[in-house]
């Protein structure tokens, strides 16, 4: 097997040999104008090693993969408690679905889907003000990635509270079912919040790796619950095409409409891959074949 540098440099070199980029997420002004034409690549080790290729420390929008860190630390405060608010299952449907929500009577699918991160997001805000939320999950994000220059880049989130009409019907419906605790604007404004850190994927992958589980690296939660956020993360991860990138990958990772992709390979390594481009379901095309490809290269998976 070729060193894992130049398997990765490869990969940089193959994912810009084609066009074929995929769309940005047009929906997020802030995010339309991003080019589509980029990739980047980083893994973390269990054993501390770092290595990159292509724009590994070229920051971007997170969007959907803040809902790990919020789910992990919702999980800390409230325990088994969350799941009465929120289900477990795969959603088959798109992120932001209304449908789905209305006929589940609100009571959102799973915790990466939009409704589902919502409830989350209100859960952690639950008698406390926003600003202190907010630098609850920035502390928490830091601290996993050993890196204090991570932030919430305020113009995104003033792009995605000003077009953020469906996640304002979703919050008014959970809140019309008696599932959200605080005003819907409180409980969007953090939402918002937090899906616009920005993060390079160097320090995504750094940021992934309490998700590893081994005693090389720092726990910041209880293993049993790294378990379950794993398994959360290969069956919902990837919202309606979570069972396509099972599938092609298998490995847990969750997706974000910036583009990045946050994975896991249990005991060895965290992995992010940014490519904005997105396929049909929303999730970074490049960065998916990138997976798929590198998982194969390596003997990385679950299965």
């Amino acid at each position: 097997m070729p060193p894992l540098p130049e398997i990765l440099a490869q990969l940089n070199a193959d994912m810009r040999a084609t066009d074929d980029w995929g769309d940005v997420a047009a929906y997020i002004p802030q995010l339309a104008s991003v080019d589509p034409a980029q990739f980047g690549i980083a893994i973390t080790t269990a054993d501390g090693e770092v290595f990159t290729a292509g724009d590994a420390d070229t920051p971007f929008s997170v969007q959907s993969i803040t809902k790990v860190f919020t789910l992990a630390i919702a999980l800390g405060r409230s325990g088994d408690q969350l799941w009465k608010r929120v289900g477990r299952e795969p959603s088959g449907r798109a992120f932001n679905s209304i449908v789905q929500l209305e006929a589940e009577q609100g009571r959102p699918r799973n915790p990466f889907i939009n409704a589902g991160a919502i409830v989350t997001t209100d859960e952690v805000l639950t008698g406390r003000e926003p600003r202190e939320t907010l630098a609850e999950i920035l502390q928490f994000v830091r601290a996993a990635a050993s890196d204090d220059d991570i932030h919430i880049n305020e113009t995104v989130a003033a792009s995605e509270t000003a077009h953020g009409h469906r996640n304002f019907a979703l919050a008014h419906f959970l809140a019309s079912c008696g599932n959200l605790n605080n005003p819907p604007e409180k409980t969007l404004g953090t939402y918002f919040h937090h899906c616009a850190i920005d993060m390079s994927a160097r320090q995504l992958a750094m940021a992934g790796r309490f998700l590893i589980e081994t005693d090389k690296l720092p726990r910041m939660i209880l293993p049993p619950r790294i378990r379950r956020l794993n398994a959360l993360m290969l069956t919902c991860g990837h919202y309606d095409g979570s069972g396509d990138f099972a599938y092609r990958v298998g490995l847990p990772a969750k997706s974000g409409v910036g583009g990045g992709i946050l994975a896991i390979v249990p005991g060895r390594a965290s992995i992010a891959v940014w490519s904005p481009g997105l396929n049909r379901y929303g999730n970074s095309k490049k960065g998916t074949q990138a997976m798929a490809r590198l998982a194969r290269e390596m003997g990385w998976s679950i299965f």
